[in-house]
């Protein structure tokens, strides 16, 4: 019989139960991946992400993260929080500025911005450009009229989690947006590969959004820190955001799902940043035999 300590932090919120709750075993080892996946299934919160050793010389810790279905190369909430724990936890220097988390993705470099309460930024990896989709065929399985989206076409990124980008003309649009596993698997068509889809509008702050990842096991996600690096690029390409060194935004997401998120991007010279705030809400213990 062993037990493991675990957290649960609400992420990308100032507000406990609100943004997007996360589950971190800040010592996870001795367990193995099949293990990792089942205790992900078991809490069946967006993500779950287990702390070990670091592999490399130059990260603070190694990180894996698991949804309820499975294993993510990388994330961005679970990466926000795991990072905000770490702190609690004099894991890494309580006035750390910077330091970087090993995913299977790579190193993730982490800034955080002092105040009353840390603001937590992590560096987004390589944005890589997929596909453009067929706007109409979009509308049709979010339930949308084609007349509500953009005109701008619908199109795949990936920062490690690719994501089918779909820009609509208002909140009321991005609202009566809905997408099960069929209507995935419509959209998919012979794309093998699992996308989720990431509804949203410009607003005078930035952006307001809603994520569906039926593949995923997520039927709705409240913060997508992942998918809002290729936003920032998205928008950035279509004139919807200016693309200058400097400029910060909010993506406001879960909203809808009663989970409002507060997503901070910065568009920086050398990358694009994503950051939240983190609130703590339980500790506990989960004992296996």
């Amino acid at each position: 019989m062993k037990s493991y300590r675990y957290k649960v932090v609400d992420v990308f919120t100032t507000e406990p139960l609100a943004g997007n709750p996360l589950a971190v075993f800040p010592d996870a080892s001795g367990l193995d991946g099949v293990t990792m996946q089942k205790i992900a299934k078991e809490l069946n919160l967006s993500e779950t992400s287990f702390v070990l050793p670091a592999r490399r010389a130059d990260c603070a810790a190694r990180v894996r993260i698991f949804t309820a279905a499975k294993e993510m190369v990388f994330a961005g909430h679970p990466t926000v929080g795991t990072a905000f724990v770490l702190l609690q936890e004099g894991a890494v220097p309580p006035d750390s500025s910077a330091f970087v988390l090993e995913e299977e993705i790579g190193p993730i470099p982490i800034r955080i911005e002092a105040g009353p309460r840390p603001l937590i930024w992590l560096r987004t990896p390589t944005i890589h450009e997929g596909s453009c989709y067929d706007p109409a065929r979009c509308a049709e399985v979010l339930g949308l009229e084609a007349a509500d989206l953009l005109p701008i076409k619908p199109q795949l990124l990936s920062a490690g989690n690719p994501t089918l980008f779909v820009a609509v003309k208002d909140k009321a649009a991005v609202d009566r947006a809905w997408l099960e596993g069929a209507g995935m698997k419509i959209l998919k068509g012979t794309e093998s590969a699992s996308f989720c889809v990431f509804v949203f509008t410009p607003t005078a702050d930035g952006a307001y959004s809603r994520m569906f990842a039926p593949e995923h096991g997520v039927i709705e996600d409240p913060a997508t820190g992942s998918s809002t690096g290729p936003l920032a690029a998205y928008m950035i390409r279509h004139n919807l955001v200016s693309g200058q060194a400097g400029t910060r935004f909010v993506s406001e997401q879960g909203t809808k799902m009663g989970r409002r998120s507060l997503l901070h991007v910065e568009v920086a010279a050398e990358g694009i940043y994503v950051g939240g705030f983190v609130s703590p809400i339980v500790e506990a213990v989960m004992t296996l035999s």
